[in-house]
C-alpha cells in the first residue's frame, strides 16, 4: 500500500497493545506517525521501535479526556507536519466497578476518554480535513455479547454504545467533505483491556467447537482491517461498524 507513504497518521492510545501495532503497521508502509498516549514510558517504547526501523514518528503525551489538551495535541501535529490524513481513535479505559458502586469521577472519566475523546478529536481533525480536501477516520469499539455482560461494565458499555452513534453521525456530516468515518468492533482478541487469559475457558472451548475453521484473532487482523478502511480500496465505505470478532459476538 504505497498510498500511505508520507501520509500523516494520528493515533490515540498508541503506547501499547493494538494501538502500538497500528502505529508500527502504518510506519512500515511509509506513513508518518503522530503517536498519542497519556503514558510517556509506553509511548517512548512505541516511538523507539518506529525510529529503530527507519520510520518517522513523534510522541504526543496528552490526556484525550478533555477538549483543551486534544486541541493542543492537534495543533502541535499540524505545526510539525502541516497535515493529518488519517485519525485512529484507539484510546480507551475500562473501569471494573459495578453500577451501584461506581463514583462520579469513574463514570465521567470513562465517558470522557471513550466518547468525549473521539468526539473532540474528530471535531478538531475534521475541521482541518475539510480544508485539506478529505481524510479517513477509524474508531475502535470493543464488543461484548449480551449473554456475557458482567458486573462492572456499565460505564464502559454506555460509552461504546455512544461511540457507535457518534460514528454514524460523523460519517453523515463529514461525507460531503470527502472524510470517511468508520468503526472497528473487535472481539476474540487479546488486548490490554480484555486479555485472552480472562476468557471463560468452558465457553471458549464450546465456541471453538462451533467454529472449527477459524482461529483466535491476533493484533495483525485488527491492523489489517484498519489499513483497509483507511485505503483507497475502501473509498466507498463510510459510516460502517465493521465487526471482526470471529463469530464470537
Amino acid at each position: 500500500m504505497d498510498e500511505f507513504a508520507d501520509k500523516v497518521v494520528l493515533i490515540t492510545g498508541a503506547g501499547r497493545g493494538v494501538g502500538r501495532e497500528i502505529a508500527l503497521g502504518f510506519s512500515s508502509l511509509g506513513a508518518v506517525v503522530a503517536a498519542n498516549d497519556i503514558n510517556l514510558i509506553n509511548l517512548d517504547a512505541t516511538i523507539g521501535q518506529i525510529l529503530d526501523a527507519g520510520g518517522i514518528a513523534k510522541a504526543y503525551v496528552f490526556d484525550v479526556a478533555k477538549r483543551m489538551p486534544i486541541e493542543a495535541m492537534v495543533t502541535q501535529v499540524l505545526d510539525h507536519y502541516g497535515r493529518i490524513d488519517i485519525l485512529v481513535n484507539h484510546a480507551s479505559v475500562k473501569p471494573d466497578v459495578s453500577l451501584l458502586e461506581m463514583d462520579e469521577w469513574e463514570f465521567h472519566r470513562t465517558l470522557d476518554v471513550n466518547l468525549g475523546g473521539p468526539f473532540f478529536t474528530m471535531q478538531l481533525v475534521g475541521r482541518f480535513m475539510q480544508k485539506q480536501g478529505g481524510g479517513a477516520i477509524v474508531n475502535f469499539i470493543s464488543t461484548v455479547r449480551q449473554d456475557r455482560i458482567q458486573k462492572g461494565n456499565a460505564a464502559h458499555l454506555t460509552s461504546l454504545a455512544g461511540l457507535i452513534g457518534l460514528t454514524h453521525a460523523a460519517a453523515c456530516e463529514f461525507g460531503p467533505n470527502n472524510i470517511r468515518v468508520n468503526a472497528v468492533c473487535y472481539g476474540g482478541f487479546g488486548t490490554d483491556l480484555v486479555p485472552l487469559q480472562a476468557w471463560d475457558k468452558v465457553n471458549l472451548h464450546h465456541w471453538l467447537e462451533s467454529y472449527p475453521q477459524v482461529r483466535l484473532g491476533d493484533h495483525s487482523d485488527l491492523v489489517g482491517l484498519v489499513m483497509y478502511l483507511c485505503s483507497q480500496a475502501a473509498s466507498s465505505l463510510t459510516g460502517q461498524i465493521t465487526s471482526i470478532d470471529l463469530g464470537k459476538s
